[in-house]
This record gives structure tokens, C-alpha cells and sequence, in this order.
């Protein structure tokens, strides 16, 4: 189970300095749970694949982020990234940590919680599913056909990070197809939206890589 462990210590030190924050989400299907180390003080603990943290406060400047198979010392995963002060980052453990091609490494991204304008939401896309090709992304709302769709997005291949695409609250129904194909590999079925929302997709393998493949909503803002 996901423990936030030290959440007091990162949010006395922000006392003192600027700071951004921080959302951590275990995207490696074949990775056991792991721990999260900021300048060497466990901040997660027992991350399980699939699940993210909520924004933790960080404090401004180069950190030391480690990820830690957990209750040990063993590091699978080191960055160095650089916070910066009033922003919210991302930072997603993806690839195989089993020795396959993709391997392991941490997707750093900046999150935009810019409030949509009225009438609309943003949403973003990441490719973070090692066991699949590069995909097209079509968002359209239930029951409409594939064939009647523009993809929103094209060849979009592992590791990459859509913008923030502003559209009109709809009820969604998002489809992944491989690239330059209608072979669907995720259908999500019916997503509701609603004013304020911004929200980002993250394609992921299932449990021990491969298919059958997912996508997960995480909440930027509300």
C-alpha cells in the first residue's frame, strides 16, 4: 500500500525556500513496488505499478530523486532534475525493468493547471506503454465510428508527451489505434467532463508488459 512517509519534513523545509511539487506515477510493468527518495529522505513508500502520488511540495532547485526497490537500498532509477519555484511536474518510472529493451527510465514533465477557458477542458496524452507501437489517439464521444474520426493525435510513439490540447466538455470515448491503422489496441469507453477539468492520459501494459493495454486519468486539477 502507498504510504506517504515524509511529507512533514519536504513541507518544513518549504518553509524556508520556494518550491514546486512533485506527482510520481509507477508506469514499469514488470518493476516491484518501489520507494521514492528526495536528497536521500524516503518521501514514498511501496509504490505499486499503475499508482501515482499526489502532488508532494518540494523544495525549489537540483534535486537528488531516487527510486528504491522498497525496504531496500537497491536504486533502479536516479535523476537529477531541477524544480523550479511554483511549478508542478510529473515524473513517471517507464520501461522494462526486467533486462528487455525498452529499460527503465524516468519521464520528467512539466503540468500546466492552467484553468480551461469557459465551455472547455485540457487534456493531455503520454505514450508510456513499452510493450506498444507507435499509436494514433482519437477522441470522439461514445458510439461514434472509428471511421468518422480525424485522429487528435498521429504516430505518436513510448515516452512521448502530447501539449495540453483544449477541447469542449463532452462525454468522451478515447480510442488508440497503431499508427496509420484502425486496429484499436485501448478503447476506454464513456469519460465525462466537466468545467475546470484538466486532466492527463497515460497509456500503460499490463501487469508484466504487453498487452492488454490501458489508459489511466490522472488528475491534474479539478
Amino acid at each position: 500500500m502507498l504510504r506517504l512517509v515524509a511529507p512533514a519534513l519536504l513541507l518544513a523545509t518549504a518553509a524556508f525556500a520556494q518550491s514546486g511539487r512533485v506527482r510520481v506515477f509507477h508506469a514499469s510493468p514488470d518493476a516491484p513496488n518501489v520507494d521514492v527518495l528526495v536528497d536521500g529522505v524516503r518521501v514514498l513508500q511501496d509504490l505499486p505499478f499503475r499508482e501515482y502520488s499526489e502532488y508532494l511540495m518540494v523544495p525549489a532547485g537540483r534535486r537528488e530523486i531516487r527510486v528504491n526497490v522498497t525496504g531496500t537500498n537497491t536504486t533502479v532509477l536516479q535523476a537529477a532534475p531541477e524544480v523550479m519555484a511554483n511549478t508542478w511536474y510529473t515524473a513517471i518510472a517507464v520501461g522494462y525493468a526486467g533486462g528487455r529493451q525498452p529499460g527503465l527510465d524516468i519521464m520528467w514533465l512539466t503540468d500546466d493547471l492552467t484553468p480551461p477557458a469557459e465551455g472547455q477542458i485540457r487534456i493531455r496524452a503520454i505514450h508510456a506503454a513499452p510493450g506498444a507501437p507507435n499509436v494514433d489517439l482519437y477522441a470522439g464521444t461514445p458510439f461514434e465510428p472509428l471511421d468518422r474520426l480525424r485522429p487528435a493525435l498521429t504516430n505518436v510513439p513510448f515516452k512521448a508527451a502530447s501539449p495540453y490540447l483544449a477541447v469542449p466538455i463532452l462525454t468522451y470515448h478515447l480510442r488508440v489505434a497503431v499508427a496509420n491503422t484502425q486496429n484499436i489496441a485501448i478503447s476506454t469507453g464513456r469519460l465525462p467532463s466537466w468545467g475546470g477539468m484538466v486532466r492527463t492520459f497515460v497509456a500503460v501494459d499490463n501487469k508484466g508488459g504487453g498487452a492488454p493495454f490501458e489508459i489511466l486519468v490522472l488528475p491534474d486539477r479539478f
